[in-house]
């Protein structure tokens, strides 16, 4: 072998040596597995890179593409023609109430009110706001319902340029212009322009139209207060007036709260002064165009309310206009609501000598049971004057117009009283005054009868001809105050009416449901029981395309027998009861009295079986909108439900149904609801908590009484003093001989005959002698038609 070295044999995986001069470049390792789909940190940047230049590219398209459009300044706003059923027009809302001002026409206060709730940073921050511009674009285009967060700025460009259709695209639009806006436009221009601009409700564009008609002064005389609560409106026009909806005054309250406060916060007030503010309620008047003057205007808002209420188009939508909107209104019927209410109330009242007569108001509606439309309403004396819809307020207790519910509810459970008894419109209860609830847990509760009568045992028919309170609120406790809430929704209260609480008071009305309400529930009732839901609308075109109307919805709410059991009760309070002026409609009819606590309402609710209607007669202060009594309004002591309610029910609807064919209710009653009999043991006489047993009578009695008129029907006794002239159910009583429905009454010094409860009725008294005959009457006839049995005891006046 060779001294020389050997070279050396390769072994696997040996590669050659790099040759002289060559650099070492190890090989990176192939990613394998889940790392693969991780991308590497070039991969990231370049991407990054790649999307920041697109959006600067997409930006300077943008930006170079969208230019300032003329101002639209609502140019394009075409109006919405509001129709009756027959196609003739009621009004329509195309024109627009705004006047222009300088800024420096808008006091300061005003100015800080509205940065404040909209935009505090608007002098300091740039035109938009990216982050909730993003939010609302997204929430927009999801499907998530309309976002705002944005700039004053922004909004300014959109109520002066752009449209109110809330896309994307319209964003987009509304993105780039307000960027060049704010570049070629000062603060204070813009201010101006948005103050100009915006929608604060009343038909009132831009703060000047606003200021006079909230508070009937120029936008440079808004004090704080009242530049807080414009500001508010902003956030939403409709629902925080006050006025048109003081059901919802807390919410505007918390909203005016936060404008304030927020002034407060950037030293735009000091916080001394803060703290002695007081709400300021704006004024009642509309400040609207004569087009809306009348019932026009209340017509126009009950409308859009329901278009908006039913999601059939948006706010938006409505405010671009061009919708023909044809109504269930008829005219003539319409006519007719405002003629009854004009002569059995309006013209009687002395605005000039009686300052309670200034308090008074009224509102109505009647609905077609059996298909749900709304056939008129009556809102106010006139909508230029009142604003206030008086037919859909949610502010005044119904009252007593709430106890066929209970009823209803009792019929309905198979309820029992507490004894075990079956509640029928027989079944006896305990009517005292003041009488403890049995069986309820949550605290004791003791009524008060209205005039703090003593009824003793008397019948639930005879406490639904009386309106005793200690019975109905004994009854709501045997049902269970939570299943008589469930029955009144059922029939077609809201669920969120205001004040509908499971509680026994529910019986007495304490609830505070509109007029339309109470007529939709009480529709129910004449149409046995089955419930759909009320429409105002027939039919709405766009550019000739018909708009698509939620179909409606029936449903048996209660059985048949529940409801027309409670229309047999409530045929006897217009026969016998409280309600006997509802018998000049020349109609069969059913119905209910109510008078509000302190006598701030007065309500009539009743149907016959083609129209259901609700009337109420309201007392609100014109200046404050406080809530007021109606006693002396008219000249009379009280205004009670069976007074000018139930007169103005009976007028509208024999002139209403006119013409037309008057059918009888066709009622599938209770069984043993029809038998009537004596309490098996009659209550001792009481008498009135003053002792002199005076009566000073009252509008449901149709007549006035004086003297002591203890004593008890049914073969009782009547007890001396004497009887002035004067009518009582529809008979006459002048000392000497009486004639007419008394329901089994007392009579003083001289004979008296009328019709009673369920047979012959005799009771002697000092000097007179009583008589009454039951089921006598003739429907329709001053009489009437009387059933019922049980003791009673007239004192002051009969109950509403």
């Amino acid at each position: 072998m060779s001294d020389e070295p050997q070279p050396q044999q390769p072994t696997e995986g040996w590669a050659p040596s790099e040759q002289p001069g060559e650099a070492k470049m190890p090989k990176r390792p192939k990613r394998t597995g889940w790392r693969r789909l991780i991308p590497t940190w070039r991969m990231v940047l370049a991407t990054f890179v790649l999307g920041v230049l697109l959006l600067i590219g997409l930006f300077y398209l943008g930006y170079s593409t969208v230019k300032i459009p003329p101002a639209n300044a609502l140019a394009t706003k075409q109006s919405n023609v509001y129709l009756y059923a027959d196609g003739s027009e009621i009004a329509r809302d195309g024109e627009i109430n705004r006047e222009n001002v300088d800024l420096s026409q808008i006091s300061k206060d005003a100015q800080h009110a509205i940065l404040a709730a909209e935009d505090r940073d608007f002098y300091t921050e740039s035109a938009i706001d990216p982050k909730a511009m993003l939010r609302a674009g997204w929430n927009t285009a999801t499907g998530k319902g309309k976002q705002s967060g944005s700039t004053i700025t922004q909004q300014y460009v959109k109520n002066y340029y752009l449209a109110q259709e809330q896309t994307v695209t319209r964003k987009v639009k509304e993105f780039f212009i307000a960027i060049k806006l704010d570049r070629e436009k000062s603060k204070d221009e813009i201010l101006e322009g948005y103050l100009n601009t915006s929608y604060f409700g009343r038909n009132a564009y831009g703060i000047e139209a606003a200021a006079k008609a909230y508070y009937g002064v120029d936008a440079a005389g808004l004090t704080a207060e009242q530049g807080a609560y414009l500001a508010a409106l902003v956030n939403a026009p409709s629902e925080y007036d006050v006025i048109a909806h003081p059901e919802n005054k807390k919410a505007a309250q918390a909203r005016w709260n936060y404008v304030l406060d927020g002034m407060v916060t950037k030293g735009w007030l000091d916080q001394s002064k803060r703290e002695g503010m007081k709400f300021p309620t704006p004024k009642e008047t509309s400040g609207a165009a004569t087009g809306m003057s009348g019932q026009r205007g209340y017509l126009v808002n009950a409308i859009k309310d329901y278009l908006l209420d039913n999601k059939i188009v948006t706010s938006d939508q409505l405010d671009a206009g061009g919708y023909q909107i044809t109504t269930t209104i008829q005219k003539k019927k319409q006519n007719a609501f405002v003629d009854a209410v004009n002569d059995k109330l309006m013209d009687k009242l002395d605005k000039k000598n009686r300052k309670v007569d200034t308090y008074v108001r009224a509102g109505g509606a009647a609905v077609d049971p059996k298909t749900g439309k709304i056939l008129a309403m009556y809102g106010g004396i006139d909508y230029i004057k009142q604003y206030t819809n008086n037919a859909t307020r949610q502010d005044f207790q119904v009252g007593s117009t709430f106890k066929p519910f209970v009823f209803t509810s009792a019929v309905e459970n198979d309820s029992t009283t507490q004894d075990g008894r079956t509640i029928t419109p027989n079944t006896v209860y305990d009517g005292t005054n003041k009488r403890p609830v049995q069986g309820w847990s949550g605290g004791s509760y003791a009524p008060e009868n209205e005039d703090y009568v003593n009824y003793g045992n008397i019948t639930v028919r005879q406490a639904t001809d009386k309106s005793v309170n200690s019975v109905y609120a004994q009854m709501a406790v045997d049902v269970s105050p939570s299943k008589v809430k469930q029955t009144a929704i059922a029939l077609g209260l809201p669920s969120d009416t205001p004040d509908l609480q499971p509680y026994p008071s529910i019986a007495l009305g304490t609830a505070t449901a509109s007029v339309l309400d109470m007529a939709e529930a009480y529709a129910t009732l004449a149409n046995h029981g089955k419930h759909g839901t009320y429409t105002i609308i027939e039919k709405l075109t766009k550019d000739g395309k018909t708009v698509e109307l939620p179909k409606r919805k029936t449903t048996q709410a209660v059985s048949r027998e529940a409801a027309d059991t409670t229309t047999s009760v409530l045929q006897s309070v217009v026969n016998q009861g409280t309600a006997t002026a509802a018998l000049a409609a020349g109609r069969p009819a059913a119905g209910k009295t109510g008078t509000a606590e302190e006598d701030q309402a007065a309500w009539f609710a009743g149907y016959t079986p083609d129209l259901a209607t609700v009337v109420a007669v309201m007392g609100q202060d014109p200046e404050t909108a406080a809530h007021k009594s109606l006693k002396g309004a008219m000249g009379l002591a009280r205004i009670n439900g069976g007074g000018a309610p139930t007169e103005i029910w009976a007028q509208f609807t024999k002139e209403a149904l006119k013409n037309t064919e008057a059918h009888s209710f066709d009622l599938d009653l209770q069984p043993g609801s029809a038998d009537t009999g004596l309490p098996a043991s009659p209550s001792s006489p009481a008498a009135s908590p003053s002792g002199d047993g005076t009566s000073t009578g009252g509008q449901d009695t149709q007549g006035q009484t004086q003297g002591q008129t203890q004593g008890q029907t049914n073969g009782g006794t009547t007890d001396g003093g004497s009887t002035t002239s004067g009518t009582t159910d529809g008979g006459t009583t002048d000392g000497s001989t009486s004639t007419g429905t008394t329901d089994g009454g007392t009579g003083d010094a001289g004979t008296t005959t009328g019709t009673g409860d369920a047979g012959t009725t005799t009771g002697t008294g000092d000097a007179g002698t009583t008589t009454g005959t039951g089921d006598t009457g003739t429907p329709g006839s001053p009489q009437g038609t009387t059933t019922g049995t049980g003791t009673q005891l007239t004192t002051r006046r009969e109950i509403d």
